[in-house]
């Protein structure tokens, strides 16, 4: 098996990680799921609670949590994986709303479920504050309050002026911002591996050690033994391209990010995050943060190259220019921090679409299902997912069944060398943009006319 990530939470956990027996046989089970991330293992533990009677298989090629599970940002937000306005022109916006709301309800359920499970998995739900450093990023601000206003999630997205923003997150150059509390921090690790243990504890066999080598309907391959199932479920997110057939589904995009020494009291009274909120920015090149339970600043953003063929390698988890632009980013928001130690840098694959719309679905007719293209919001939309597809898999029409994204099929990445020019190049131009930005004054052209290729990411 692969060595663990150098990620933060995985080394705050209690105990060293154990895995599971690998599959070392043939099996008969109703479900079998691909993945042993949030995805999967939220989708066991509810449709277990549902069905005490289900047998359920889940085949994991590392550890769970070993993935984007184990490293992310550690926010549990309710970010749209697809914004209000897009999914309102395509679906409709009392649909749209509704997704709004139930991401917003997902947060509260992903609390309440850790607390069932018997971890506390380091949860505050501070909300999110978004500071505006530039004349731009605060045209950016109020034009999303004002969205928000349209839609009548008002009291989801408030307008900060300069000290109100200031008193939140005391950021160099800040204008003001936005905040919403529809988010918690979260020690992402420690929550997987109680929710795998939970599953385990639930009746599900947990084979960790085991990749599927190809699935099909009705049918996982592994190296150890062939598993039959009525339904099969991949929630592989970033590593989906491994699997035969899927190479151009999902794109890995790679995050990366770095965690400080515990701050002294005086440093976090300077900075704020008082009520531990997690943070960003408004410039183009997503940067995000949050302040852990012990005390230090977690500090994370994009920047690292997507890799020919989809390419997931241990050695694309680290990147040192990338690694060492988060530290002066860091040190230019908050110049306090410039000396401080960095502890620990990690990173890790996030998987996106075409079309950036994260989905879920199952096919009635083959039994296989899906869930994923997350864009690195998947900490509480994998919840979101796994309620999702307990229903779907039951056969149950419900109000998490009809949300826009469910049954929605993006279309395949181009085939190579396209895939990686395009790539790339969107995510290069997020970095210029923000520099074009500082230089003319005025919105990036640069963002605008490449902004299809990452989404408005």
């Amino acid at each position: 098996m692969t060595a663990p990530p150098p990620s933060l939470w995985l080394d705050g956990l209690d105990s060293p990680i154990t895995p599971t027996r690998p599959l070392a046989r043939d099996i008969d089970v109703d479900v079998a799921i691909v993945g042993a991330g949030f995805t999967g293992l939220w989708t066991a533990y509810y449709l277990r609670r549902a069905r005490p009677e289900a047998r359920i298989a889940i085949v994991e090629k590392e550890f769970a949590g070993f993935g984007a599970s184990g490293r992310n940002g550690g926010w549990a937000s309710a970010l749209l994986p697809t914004s209000l306005a897009t999914l309102a022109r395509e679906h409709g916006r009392d649909s749209a709303l509704a997704f709004d709301a139930a991401m917003r309800a997902s947060v509260d359920e992903l609390i309440t479920a850790a607390r069932d499970i018997g971890t506390d998995a380091h949860i505050a739900k501070g909300g999110t504050v978004v500071v505006a450093r530039t004349a731009l990023q605060w045209e950016r601000a109020r034009a999303e309050v004002r969205e928000a206003n349209e839609f009548g999630l008002g009291d989801h997205l408030q307008l900060l002026d300069r000290d109100a923003a200031a008193k939140r997150l005391n950021a160099t150059g800040t204008l003001g911002g936005t905040f919403t509390p529809d988010c918690a921090v979260i020690q992402p690790a420690r929550l997987v591996r109680a929710l795998a243990a939970a599953v385990s504890g639930l009746g599900v066999d947990l084979y960790e050690g085991t990749p599927a080598t190809a699935i099909s309907p009705h049918k996982v391959i592994t190296p150890g033994g062939e598993i039959t199932a009525t339904h099969v479920i991949r929630a592989t997110e970033g590593y989906t391209a491994g699997l035969p057939g899927y190479k151009r589904a999902v794109a890995p995009v790679y995050s990366l990010m770095i965690a400080t020494a515990p701050l002294s009291d005086a440093q976090w009274q300077e900075i704020g995050l008082a009520q531990r909120e997690t943070f960003s920015d408004y410039r183009h090149l997503i940067v995000y943060g949050q302040r852990t339970a012990d005390g230090r600043m977690i500090f994370g953003g994009r920047g690292a190259p997507y890799h020919f063929g989809s390419a997931t390698r241990p050695e694309f988890d680290t990147h040192a220019k990338v690694f060492t632009k988060l530290h002066a980013s860091l040190a230019e928001m908050f110049p306090t921090l410039a000396n401080v130690a960095i502890t620990h840098r990690w990173g890790g694959a996030l998987g996106i679409a075409r079309d950036w719309h994260a989905s879920v679905g199952l096919d009635s007719h083959t039994g296989l299902g899906w869930a994923g293209g997350y864009v690195g919001d998947g900490v509480t939309t994998t919840n979101l997912a796994g309620r999702t597809l307990r229903d779907l898999i039951l056969g149950e029409d419900t109000a998490l069944t009809r949300l826009p994204w469910v049954g929605h099929q993006s279309r395949r990445w181009e085939m190579e060398p396209l895939r990686w020019i395009g790539a790339n190049a969107g995510l290069a131009a997020m970095s210029v943009a923000d520099a074009e930005e500082h230089l003319t004054r005025r919105p990036s052209m640069i963002a605008r006319a490449l902004s299809p290729l990452v989404g408005g990411h």
